[in-house]
């Protein structure tokens, strides 16, 4: 069985429960390079974990938004790390929602694919030990991608965005979002800072974990 198929995906009632669940933070601005953005903050009631959105222009109406779902790495978002692309990717999709004057960024609070920052420093040593990103999660007794994706719908609810033009190379994610019955007009691949640090750490979620992630040399083309 291939890994993706036995990554858990949430239910339409668990999404619902998630909503009751998240408490609303109106925005501040967020002067950045690229634009000024609306910056928002959910909370988890049950956790107390803090999720932001990060919004430029009018979302709402029934015109698909350009928009990234990322999931925290503070190595590669905050510290510049090359053994991913993560920052990249969030440097990225700001960039593009800057350059179209409207979109959304919603920033979960899932480091390390959702098994926490210090078990993602051991999953590295172990990667230098020889192992490859799955095979290191396994060895700490995680699956794959323990990412939850439940916050979404409400999220998105809540400022108003009916569709999406998804910035993702990532297929579980598209499917947790049709599950979730959140519509996705458009996937916008993200391929972006291939370098020596992170080339096998990208061969293998592309053949392991199924992300749409071309080979040096190939075309991505838009779906």
């Amino acid at each position: 069985m291939n890994e993706l198929d036995t990554l858990p995906t949430p239910t339409s009632d668990q999404a619902a429960d998630a909503q009751t669940e998240l408490q609303y933070i109106p925005p501040c601005q967020l002067p950045t390079p690229w634009a000024t953005f609306a910056l928002h903050a959910f909370v988890e009631q049950a956790t107390g974990k803090e999720h932001l959105a990060i919004t430029l222009g009018e979302l709402g109406g029934d015109e698909p938004v350009l928009a990234r779902i990322h999931s925290e790495c503070l190595t590669g978002d905050a510290l510049f790390s090359q053994r991913c692309d993560c920052g990249a990717q969030l440097e990225t999709a700001l960039q593009r929602i800057a350059a179209e004057g409207r979109g959304a960024v919603l920033y979960l609070r899932q480091e390390g694919r959702g098994i926490g920052l210090v078990n993602k420093i051991r999953a590295y040593q172990l990667q230098e030990a020889g192992a490859d990103t799955v095979e290191a999660n396994h060895a700490l007794g995680f699956a794959p991608d323990m990412r939850d994706y439940r916050l979404v719908k409400p999220m998105l609810e809540q400022l108003g965005i009916k569709s999406l033009k998804l910035m993702t190379n990532n297929p579980r994610k598209m499917k947790a979002l049709e599950d979730a019955h959140i519509p996705v007009a458009q996937r916008m691949p993200l391929i972006v800072n291939r370098n020596p640090f992170n080339e096998r750490y990208l061969g293998t979620k592309a053949a392991r974990l199924g992300h749409w992630i071309p080979l040096p040399g190939e075309e991505e083309n838009p779906e």
